[in-house]
């Protein structure tokens, strides 16, 4: 654990953006590293499972709140709108995260490898979990972050790491959840589809008609379960994602509101500034001001490896 906190508290010092989050060149690998609680952050998260080191945070995430402590590890199962907040941060202690994505074709690999892709398959969706962290799904993180002084040897090695995890994965306590949501027969696998589609384009406009056909579902049973796994209506869904962008381009890009409001699909700027005060509690202008007052200098090494999604 303390190796890990140690090469988090490194590498986001040089690389973190105003938020504390640091990409990596490593896929899917991500840190966090937050010395003073600020307000909510707003992102929409791809399946991962986030390694708490140091000090909370809490998570809303589709109807679910909970805070996630040091020595715990959690697990968002799908594409989710997700709002965090540090709860426990000093200069001397700061919130310290590390965050892998998770790849639904190896879990269902290793699910059809182990005898378990047949598992009963429950109705029910949660995307939501929690647990002890396991110590050797902590080493496996470890490993991923020995990469980044190793990029020669990353493409090589990752995906063994990766295969790794994934079967501790299913080897624990969420398993059967984590299966039935890899299934892409179950209620969340074909709702996965539909979801693909409003990520990819968000700006445009999207018949639901299409994303129900996309997710094998009547209209009817795609409205209910969409709104249980996200707790979103699929356009509530697709406005998260304008706006949680539009804000990035914003922030890190030094879009003008307007701007980033047409770029995002916005027609009409005033209905955006009402939507983004609506979800950011200020309008754009505002908030970009009031994140940037309160940024730490970056270096200017960092833009590169920043590059891609916010979150």
């Amino acid at each position: 654990m303390n190796q890990l906190k140690k090469a988090v508290r490194t590498f986001a010092s040089r690389y973190a953006n105003s938020d504390g989050l640091a990409l990596t060149p490593v896929p899917g690998l991500r840190m966090m590293c937050v010395e003073t609680p600020a307000g909510d952050l707003h992102s929409v998260y791809r399946p991962l499972i986030c390694f708490v080191l140091q000090g909370a945070k809490r998570m809303i995430v589709g109807s679910e709140e909970r805070v996630f402590r040091e020595g715990q590890s959690v697990i968002v199962s799908a594409d989710m709108p997700v709002v965090g907040r540090i709860v426990e941060a000093t200069p001397y202690e700061p919130y310290l995260a590390v965050a892998v994505e998770l790849e639904m074709s190896l879990l269902r690999e290793i699910s059809i490898q182990t005898g378990n892709a047949g598992a009963r398959r429950s109705s029910l969706i949660s995307t939501l979990f929690t647990e002890d962290t396991n110590a050797a799904m902590l080493d496996c993180a470890l490993r991923l972050l020995r990469l980044l002084d190793r990029p020669d040897a990353a493409e090589l090695l990752r995906p063994g790491i990766m295969r790794e995890l994934h079967y501790w994965l299913l080897s624990g306590q969420h398993g059967p959840a984590l299966r039935t949501l890899a299934d892409p027969d179950s209620y969340a696998g074909r709702l996965a589809s539909a979801i693909a589609i409003l990520r990819a384009e968000y700006r445009s406009r999207i018949p639901v008609e299409r994303l129900a056909a996309a997710a094998a579902m009547s209209l009817t049973a795609f409205h209910k379960h969409f709104k249980i796994m996200t707790s979103l209506t699929p356009g509530q869904y697709q406005k998260r994602l304008r706006l949680i962008e539009a804000r990035r381009l914003m922030l890190d890009e030094g879009f003008s509101a307007s701007n980033a409001a047409f770029e995002v699909g916005y027609e009409s700027v005033s209905q955006f500034t009402r939507e983004y005060g609506r979800l950011f509690r200020a309008p754009p202008k505002r908030d970009a001001l009031r994140v940037r007052a309160g940024a730490r200098v970056l270096r200017p090494s960092q833009g590169e490896v920043l590059a891609g999604e916010l979150h």
